[in-house]
């Protein structure tokens, strides 16, 4: 099943990239016997790969327009990501233009960049499921040799996810600090000591963006503002308004 997906997706020249536990086994060697196969593509090009698969026969469904797609036959299926689910990190053209040459499942393809795959685990952070280990694992594996202006870039405003995450690698690999470059590490510590000594006090609570259930109770009982939906409702925006468009 997920051959033939592949398969039909190349011959019909729909961008993609594989992403998941094949992108990570690509930069690690980390390999985990999975039922489903990740596919980043940008929210239009999901749109078009949805239609092309339900025409072949595919059950197809649309799980949740900001970024997930579902494409199944009997226990196996294929996601179709089109970033994270807070609508926090988008995929965009460049992500398939940088995406490395592989094989999956006998069919050449692409995979990934390793700054991409970081990228796109960054908010998976919930109690039920949590990708710090696989960014570890990513930095590890390459040895730091990583585009980190594009990881820098991909993150954006959201950088102290990033430096929680590269906190961690540390934790887990001391000896390996160098791994991530020396102005990476002080240019965090410095933001991140200025935004302690002197807050915001107008910034917006952003639990919601890490996990809505485990904050629910700032949203529900404490009135705290709902970044989530104000970024969700901006996303299904402008999907509406690129639609519109073609």
């Amino acid at each position: 099943m997920f051959q033939e997906v592949l398969l039909r997706l190349e011959q019909r020249g729909i961008p993609f990239a594989v992403a998941g536990a094949f992108a990570l086994q690509e930069h690690t060697g980390i390999y985990r016997d999975t039922k489903d196969l990740d596919l980043f593509l940008t929210a239009t090009n999901a749109k078009v790969a949805l239609e092309s698969l339900e025409a072949d026969g595919f059950e197809c469904e649309e799980c949740d327009p900001v970024w997930l797609f579902k494409v199944h036959r009997g226990d196996f299926f294929v996601d179709l990501i089109t970033g994270m689910s807070n609508a926090a990190i988008v995929v965009e053209d460049s992500w398939i233009e940088r995406a490395k040459p592989a094989q999956v499942h006998g069919v050449k393809t692409r995979v990934l960049a390793p700054e991409e795959l970081l990228a796109s685990k960054l908010f998976v952070i919930r109690r039920e499921r949590f990708d710090g280990a696989d960014i570890a694992h990513v930095v590890y594996g390459t040895a730091g040799k990583l585009d980190w202006s594009r990881i820098t870039h991909l993150v954006g405003e959201h950088w102290e996810i990033l430096f929680w995450a590269l906190v961690l690698f540390h934790f887990v690999y001391p000896a390996q600090a160098d791994y991530v470059p020396r102005h990476i590490w002080e240019n965090f510590t410095t933001r991140f000591r200025d935004e302690v000594l002197n807050p915001d006090t107008k910034a917006k609570f952003r639990g919601s963006l890490v996990d809505d259930r485990m904050f629910a109770i700032d949203l529900k009982e404490w009135g705290l503002a709902d970044i989530l939906e104000i970024n969700r409702r901006r996303r299904l925006r402008e999907i509406a308004e690129k639609a519109e468009a073609k």
